[in-house]
């Protein structure tokens, strides 16, 4: 049979998994001493070196013209043209420079983002020890070739994906890809040809870690072919999500531009053919109505807006790394979440030791040696109880993992599951130090799957020899006779433990035996038939990584705002189950990686709505979850730290990266990374985000009546064949120092009370409500009519065209000085001093705008550059009364919307 590499012929590949290793050797056409060097320098031109193919990149000139291929960019584009048409310079460059600060920050932003492929070409292990005709030689990993023979041991990193020949006490860390939290115990036997990736247990994959023992294997499948490749492949074809934002900001832009070129085109059309007005002059009069209408500043507000989002989340550890995704965040209706190192710690931990006589609850939780006993829920004192602290001391003493503290952090070096009987020995008082002093190890068995126990011989400095064992519950039973109580030792109450061991393992702990038994003083080798029988079993343990306490809190909040959380992982589903019912996640269904492929995409978007925990999950499972669940019109976040969550988290609306203990490739996937790790920021996220949205639509709601005013006011006076109330310049005077001052004062408003007991808003929901329109209309023709009236008045007082234009500029100035009160809440009435001035921003834009006004007014170049006059105080009287009145309607008809809805 002629070799077939998966990266050149991946639909003759053989499921390497399900052949027996000889198989998989003929399949190679290799044997157990390895390639020769000539056949594998032939293979290495054959199939290309073992490194993941780099994605196509674009220069760094197209990557910065890019930065304005944005709706929100367009708008500001446009706007700059229109202002720089008219020469009003001043807006053109505010304009400009907004953009251009964009497109730098963008253009940063999108360099870091090219870096997800490097990040997965990174893990990959630069070396690898082979065998080479018969010879152990140390080869780059680049080298590698499918047949080659690979040599394992412990701290390696898997160069390739192998087919394993030989294992002793192999274990392999493989989180990073399957998301299960415990190191996998492997074996040369084949497996099931549809296993999912983590039940595989005779594949060793590439870029995981040799967490202890030894091993051998064949290369199967290098660079691309292997299975972080097929994700890396995978990353770089899912399509990233436009966030809600943008997406109907493209709408409203859309809307927007045709209802100005159509008001224009009539009023226009109106004032040529019906009043006969001099063709020059209505053009002149047409552009005044679209430079009324267009919200130039709108687009530079809303991007401050989002900007001063992503400030005050980078001050609770949420780094934004693309600025829409502030916004899109607030909309979330399901986060989507790993389990391991996101909803827990990625500590085993022991949670539960059972005695003859008691069970025990332990507190505390990680590697931390910080915890405590109890006995129900009533704190216990362990001096008293010596059998247990025999138990503590047979996991300290018969355990090759080491604890360690850097820089307040404590870490394992070893296997996760036997380390964590380390800090439990120490939560009991017991001094590692001391008792590896006091009774020193002599010899030992170490474990291995095929027996499933480790066992330890010690002698004491009084003339005293023990062995210590643990392991399986199963293997351990079985060479104990009788059991230790409170006091003296009794037989084996073997009903009892079963009970015992069924209810441990069902809130997804595993569970370890310990035992132990005297032997002669003089006995200094230990054999397997010391391990036949005579033990005394001192009782079991239950280990699980337990759920962080912030993200049970951080869920329920979630759910409280009416956002469902899912959990997606790649452990066993009883495991999942039982971490799931820890946390209040899901109603105690779980649905597999192996029942998820066969249903069918409609069978699946029914799926998510019922069901909130997936176990066995594969990176496709992931990418086909967020996939369905934005088929059913979810806004998704996905949470993960692994290679394998990368995909999912580009695919969702905002994908959220651990920061502590993510890998590079899922931070540079995401939108947003969590800088200390914790769950219980993402619901402070999702707060801001909704604080953002809501001064979005303020900021919408108090500048559109502002253009739309501006605009009925030009096509009254068209209308009517009067002179206009507000020339070109002088409205874009009040358009550019409004939106610079009192519209940016918005974005500091804070989170309303009731922000996060509400429901997610709907996917489909327009940026313009029902609501937010009526209220446009309503406040653009109290603006609009009051400045036309005002006008006309002023003129019947025998003042100049120039004096009453200056009393309507300053009227419409001091109506959005009003309105912008009404605006710090778009519903509720202000009822309370506070209400007017807990915004120091809104003070503070409002004395700015009143200089700028008395400037505009008084400063001669200003009066010619304007055209405006001096008014006098019966004016400005005139002009304060407006203000207050248009306040008062406002707050009105709030109340009665209120009660409308009620």
């Amino acid at each position: 049979m002629s070799t077939q590499n998966p990266a050149k012929n991946p639909t003759h590949a053989p499921v390497w998994h399900s052949l027996p290793a000889q198989d998989a050797l003929a399949a190679l056409e290799a044997s157990h001493d390895g390639l020769s060097s000539a056949e594998a320098a032939k293979r290495l031109q054959q199939y290309g070196p073992n490194r993941l193919t780099p994605p196509p990149r674009r220069g760094p000139l197209m990557r910065f013209l890019l930065q304005f291929h944005n709706v929100l960019i367009y708008v500001l584009l446009a706007a700059a043209f229109v202002t720089a048409l008219l020469a009003h310079w001043v807006d053109t460059s505010v304009i400009v420079g907004v953009v251009a600060i964009n497109a730098v920050i963008g253009f940063i932003q999108e360099g870091k983002a090219e870096q997800a492929m490097e990040a997965i070409r990174r893990m990959l292990s630069p070396e690898a020890t082979v065998l080479r005709g018969g010879k152990r030689v140390v080869v780059a990993a680049e080298t590698l070739v499918p047949g080659d023979i690979v040599l394992l041991q412990s701290g390696d990193k898997v160069p390739a994906d192998l087919r394993l020949l030989n294992t002793k006490n192999l274990c392999i860390e493989e989180a990073s890809l399957t998301g299960e939290s415990a190191a996998i115990e492997k074996e040369v036997a084949a497996t099931d040809v549809h296993a999912v990736l983590g039940d595989r247990y005779c594949m060793a994959y590439s870029s995981t870690l040799v967490v202890y023992g030894q091993g051998v294997g064949v290369v199967v499948a290098t660079a691309d072919a292997t299975e972080i490749g097929r994700i890396s492949t995978m990353l770089e074809e899912v399509k990233t999500m436009t966030t809600p934002l943008l997406r109907q900001m493209e709408a409203f832009s859309r809307w927007l531009t045709f209802a100005i070129m159509a008001l224009a085109a009539v009023t226009f059309l109106f004032g040529w053919l019906v009043h006969h007005f001099d063709l020059g002059d209505m053009f002149l009069a047409a552009v005044s109505m679209a430079v009324a209408a267009i919200p130039e500043g709108l687009p530079a507000v809303l991007t401050i807006t989002l900007a001063l989002g992503v400030q005050r989340m980078a001050r609770h550890s949420a780094i934004v790394r693309r600025l829409p995704a502030v916004e899109a965040l607030g909309s979330v209706t399901t986060i989507c979440t790993d389990k391991t190192g996101t909803l827990t710690r990625n500590e085993m931990t022991v949670q539960r030791v059972i005695t003859s006589t008691q069970v025990f609850g332990v507190s505390g939780s990680g590697y931390a040696p910080h915890g405590g006993f109890a006995i129900g829920d009533k704190e216990t004192d362990l001096s008293g109880y010596t059998h247990v602290l025999d138990l503590m001391r047979t996991g300290l003493l018969c355990n090759d993992a080491q604890l360690h503290e850097d820089a307040g952090q404590w870490h394992i070096t070893g296997d996760p599951t036997e380390g964590a009987l380390i800090p439990l020995a120490l939560k009991a008082g017991l001094d590692a130090r001391f008792e590896h002093g006091a009774l020193p190890r002599t010899d030992h068995i170490p474990f291995e799957s095929e027996h499933r126990f480790m066992a330890t011989l010690h002698h004491d400095h009084n003339g005293h020899a023990f062995i210590f064992v643990k392991g399986a519950v199963e293997q351990v039973l079985a060479m104990c006779h009788r059991q230790r109580g409170g006091g003296d030792d009794e037989p084996l109450d073997l009903p009892y433990w079963h009970t015992q061991m069924a209810a441990t393992g069902a809130v997804g702990q595993r569970v370890l035996a310990l035992a132990m038994k005297a032997v002669d003083e003089g006995q200094r080798v230990l054999n397997f038939a010391d391990m036949q029988g005579g033990f005394t079993l001192l009782g079991m343990v239950g280990i699980s990584d337990p759920p962080r306490d912030e993200a049970i809190a951080a869920v329920r909040e979630c759910r409280t705002a009416g956002i469902r959380v899912k959990m997606i992982t790649g452990d066993h589903a009883d495991t999942a189950r039982a971490i799931a019912a820890q946390i209040g996640i899901g109603n105690g269904r779980v649905l597999t990686g192996s029942k998820l492929d066969d249903l069918d995409d409609e069978a699946l978007r029914k799926a998510v709505n019922e069901v909130d925990v997936f176990a066995r999950a594969s990176p496709e499972h992931k990418l086909r979850l967020v996939t369905a669940l934005q088929a059913n019109g979810e806004i998704v976040a996905m949470t993960g730290d692994g290679v394998n969550d990368a995909p999912a988290l580009k695919r969702a609306d905002i994908g959220v990266a651990m920061g502590m203990k993510g890998t590079e490739v899922a931070k540079e996937a995401a939108e947003m990374v969590l800088a200390d790790d914790n769950f219980a920021t993402i619901a402070h996220a999702v707060r801001e985000g909704r604080t953002v949205y809501d001064n979005i639509k303020k900021a919408i709601v108090f500048i559109m009546p502002t253009n739309g005013g501006e605009a009925g006011i030009v096509l009254v006076a068209i209308l009517f064949g009067m002179a206009l109330p507000l020339t070109p310049v002088q409205i874009l005077w009040v358009n550019m120092v409004t939106a610079v001052t009192l519209a940016l004062a918005l974005s500091f408003e804070k989170a309303e009370p009731e922000v996060m007991r509400r429901a997610p808003r709907a996917a489909d929901e327009s940026i313009l409500s029902g609501f937010m329109i009526w209220r446009i209309s309503f406040v653009s023709a109290l603006l609009a009519l009051g400045t036309i009236a005002l006008f006309l008045w002023e003129l019947a007082r025998g003042a100049s065209l120039e004096a009453a234009r200056t009393l309507a500029i300053n009227a419409l100035v001091m109506g959005e000085i009003a309105y912008l009160f009404n605006c710090r809440y778009l519903l509720a009435p202000v009822r309370s001093w506070q209400d007017l001035v807990g915004n120091r921003y809104v003070l503070l834009s409002i004395t700015v705008l009143l200089v700028a006004q008395l400037a505009f007014t008084y400063l001669p170049f200003m009066q010619k550059l304007f055209g405006v006059v001096a008014i006098d105080a019966i004016a400005w009287a005139s002009i304060a009364g407006f203000g207050v009145l248009l306040f008062c309607v406002v707050e009105i008809e709030k109340m009665w919307l209120k009660r409308q809805s009620r």
